[in-house]
């Protein structure tokens, strides 16, 4: 029985000028997934900038979160760390708080093989809170280490409250062993929105959804591609999918650029390069918090490009923006004054 399908959205924290947490803007965010038909939103993920948000603010966004959604749709919450006790007083907080659904980041830097994350992360956590489904996230091209298929396997047999994974290996092979290791009825999210449509078609890994980034500019495409493919409706999924490739290309962007000392690599990762592109687009977001800064013009200009190829081609894929945050995109998307601040000169 599947027990988490669709689209699910990474929240950005939008933040003030003043890098704040913004409120107000965090409820117009959320007000806005859910009425472009998202099952869920995920609260402090790293799309969220979890890392640069002390736990009060941590648990407050959590809290406002779910009490945005007024039960319309399912709340996550990140509680993952790379501190077995952090991530258990996390899931406390979201247990008390009416959460039914928490996100465990596998633990970043101190490196743990996966039998250590299965039995002195995730175990722990399972057996405290068996009221609570526990969704591992393994992403090692963040964290460094990673939960494999075959710790996976042995939780979800051992755990009930262990059903589904997020997946952000970018590795095929690695999720059609979870599959053929968890079974039918344990559910694979996509963690990459580039691979959302391979992996939800593929019948050897059957993913029933995705925790989607840029769902956070274009909810209701993302949604819709993710329920057409459940619906197998395969050819209307797969136009969506053809249109939205520009903004999935975006989500990271690397640039050359030069110094006095010689031409380097710029990689602005997730969520530098969606929370700029909402900036633009007139959506709450604000600046990121540091160490995350800005982008380069030349990045920024990959970005513009992206999204204006989009809007150019089908515009009613960022309509909704238009009309939930009563903007013009045709102006956002051409005018100079909108990209002040949001670039390094």
């Amino acid at each position: 029985m599947t027990l988490f399908s669709g689209c699910y959205t990474a929240l950005i924290t939008p933040f003030r000028a003043n890098r704040e947490v913004d409120y107000e803007g965090l409820q117009k965010l959320v007000e806005f997934q859910l009425s472009q038909g998202v099952s869920g939103i995920l609260a402090c993920g790293t799309t969220g900038e979890s890392p640069t948000l002390d736990w009060n603010e941590h648990n407050k966004v959590t809290e406002r979160v779910h009490e945005y959604t007024h039960s319309k749709g399912l709340t996550i919450a990140g509680t993952g760390s790379n501190s077995t006790q952090e991530a258990i007083e996390g899931t406390v907080h979201a247990a008390h708080t009416g959460i039914t659904a928490v996100l465990l980041v596998d633990p970043y830097y101190n490196g743990p093989s996966s039998m250590e994350i299965r039995r002195e992360y995730i175990e722990p956590l399972a057996k405290q809170f068996p009221q609570i489904q526990m969704i591992p996230y393994v992403i090692p091209g963040r964290t460094g280490t990673q939960l494999l298929p075959q710790d996976i396997a042995q939780l979800a047999e051992d755990y009930p409250n262990v059903r589904c994974v997020k997946e952000a290996t970018g590795d095929l092979e690695n999720m059609r062993i979870t599959r053929r290791l968890c079974g039918e009825d344990f559910d694979i999210l996509s963690g990459d929105d580039d691979k959302t449509f391979a992996m939800m078609t593929l019948p050897e890994i059957a993913a029933t959804g995705v925790i989607s980034v840029m769902s956070n500019v274009v909810p209701r495409a993302i949604s819709d591609m993710a329920h057409y493919i459940l619906d197998r409706n395969l050819k209307e999924a797969k136009i969506l999918s053809e249109i939205l490739q520009p903004l999935f290309s975006v989500i990271t962007v690397k640039t050359q650029e030069q110094t006095p000392f010689g031409p380097i690599t710029c990689r602005a990762r997730n969520p530098l390069a969606t929370k700029t592109l909402m900036n633009v687009l007139g959506m709450p977001a604000g600046p990121c918090r540091q160490p995350l800064g800005k982008m380069t013009r030349s990045g920024l200009e990959a970005v513009l490009q992206a999204a204006r190829k989009v809007y150019e081609a089908h515009p009613e894929i960022l309509h909704p923006i238009e009309q939930s945050f009563d903007i013009d995109l045709m102006d956002r998307l051409n005018n100079e004054q909108y990209l002040e601040g949001l670039f390094y000169a």
